[in-house]
């Protein structure tokens, strides 16, 4: 997957899209970040949480299913990841079903473009790619572990308050209290599942934004008996343990 990422790094329209789809959720609407950071995060999230899933014994079928090579579960994943939220170049609300048509084009040309595959492979990388970026959606049911790998990067995305609206914007609600409570988000493996994400926040109210956001995109995402969330509070300063909450 590695000359993959450096082709997606180099790419001048997947570049110009990351900046774009920026500008609507937060320029816009005041929505936290969508663009070239959130990209990178929930991209190497997501390929970290499938090296674990996979050095722990876990089967993909995305690729599989297709008569692909092994090898190109990771190329799903990583285009699907970086490619999730082209959408909010149109808006905000329901990108994911308008990411599809953008990222087809896309993805037409770029995979043109790698030798490794051909018309018919191509043309099957494409669609596991666009129904990993639709699924990454919570009302759409994701059917690969590679589309449920997106679905729960995307919401690992949520150190120091970036999975919802800052709180310096001045709203103290729920979300924006919780999701600034969100010190480190970090994936280890497992004892008991392949994979563990541990959660460390200052207050414990974060807990509301791991339950409401990571757990619930875990739910229904074929993932859900090999990952297990962690959620420990420490004092701000000190890191103390205070409490240490299983999800």
């Amino acid at each position: 997957v590695n000359d993959v990422l450096e082709r997606i790094r180099a790419d001048e329209e997947i570049s110009a899209y990351l900046e774009a789809q920026n500008v609507n959720p937060v320029v816009r609407m005041g929505y936290n970040d969508h663009g070239a950071k959130h990209i990178e995060i929930v991209r190497g999230a997501a390929l970290r949480l499938y090296d674990l899933l996979k050095a722990g014994g876990v089967e993909f079928n995305g690729a599989r299913d297709q008569g692909l090579e092994e090898a190109d579960e990771a190329v799903i994943i990583a285009l699907a990841a970086t490619l999730h939220d082209l959408g909010h170049v149109v808006h905000r609300h329901d990108h994911s079903y308008y990411s599809i048509p953008l990222a087809a084009d896309l993805l037409d040309r770029f995979l043109g473009e790698l030798d490794r595959y051909d018309l018919g492979d191509a043309t099957r990388i494409k669609g596991e790619v666009l129904h990993a970026i639709l699924c990454h959606h919570s009302t759409e049911t994701p059917l690969t572990q590679e589309a449920g790998v997106v679905r729960v990067a995307d919401a690992l995305d949520m150190e120091h308050g970036r999975s919802r609206i800052p709180y310096e914007r001045g709203r103290r609600g729920i979300n924006t209290l919780s999701s600034k409570a969100i010190r480190e988000v970090s994936l280890y493996p497992g004892e008991e599942t392949a994979a563990m994400v541990e959660i460390e926040m200052t207050d414990a109210v974060g807990v509301y934004q791991v339950d409401e956001l990571l757990k619930h995109k875990l739910t229904d995402s074929r993932l859900e008996e090999h990952v297990r969330i962690v959620a420990v509070n420490t004092h701000t300063d000190s890191k103390e343990l205070i409490e240490r909450i299983e999800l």
